[in-house]
């Protein structure tokens, strides 16, 4: 946590975020990306989704695409690093200035991610599970971002946060808003939509 009495808006999202795994196991800020920014974003992603770019996900380096549809339903698109795309351009800016913020007010030593984006079908889900394979401890923390206009909880979709304690917290993936978890610790899951489809951009936050 910062000593610094006056906080920019970018710092007091962070703080949001960091504060909220401190106190709850997990953080949450509603405003991580812009408006605009995430309209950008979710062109990108439809826009893959449209073109055939986007491909299963996996639950493990063996990939079974019998087995995990039976576990996931969404398909993802993989952000590279070094993108030229300006919206993703400005995203990534963003988490690597939180991995600069995490690393110098709570000494997290992060040194790289790893973020992709995610198209879920309506009625598609993700069962419950943790971030963190067992052969590959790089992944520390996870951070999902929302990109979906006008949210309804009749919609459904929520993620579902279990923590360690027994305690759940459901949270709608309204557009813009971030989560923020450590990988290793919270079993959580994708639940149905009902009504639409969902989207978003998640990734993690590792040292290696």
């Amino acid at each position: 946590m910062t000593n610094d009495l006056v906080l920019t808006e970018e710092e007091a999202r962070f703080e949001a975020l960091i504060q909220g795994l401190l106190s709850e196991g997990h953080g949450t800020c509603p405003d991580f990306i812009d408006p605009l920014t995430a309209n950008g974003l979710r062109s990108n992603l439809l826009g893959h989704k449209q073109s055939g770019d986007m491909r299963p996900a996996g639950i493990s380096r063996q990939f079974d695409y019998q087995r995990n549809a039976e576990v996931r339903g969404d398909v993802i698109r993989w952000i590279e690093n070094d993108t030229s795309d300006v919206f993703e351009l400005l995203v990534l800016s963003r988490i690597q200035a939180f991995i600069t913020y995490l690393n110098r007010t709570c000494y997290t030593a992060i040194n790289d991610f790893e973020f992709h984006y995610a198209y879920y079908e309506q009625g598609s889900f993700y069962k419950r599970h943790l971030d963190q394979f067992k052969s590959d401890k790089g992944r520390k923390y996870s951070l999902v971002m929302y990109l979906n206009e006008d949210w309804l909880e009749s919609d459904g979709g929520q993620l579902s946060l279990h923590h360690p304690d027994g305690t759940q917290k459901n949270v709608l993936p309204v557009s813009g808003r971030a989560v923020f978890f450590e990988s290793d610790k919270v079993e959580h899951e994708v639940h149905p939509s009902l009504n639409r489809y969902r989207l978003s951009i998640a990734g993690w936050l590792k040292q290696v």
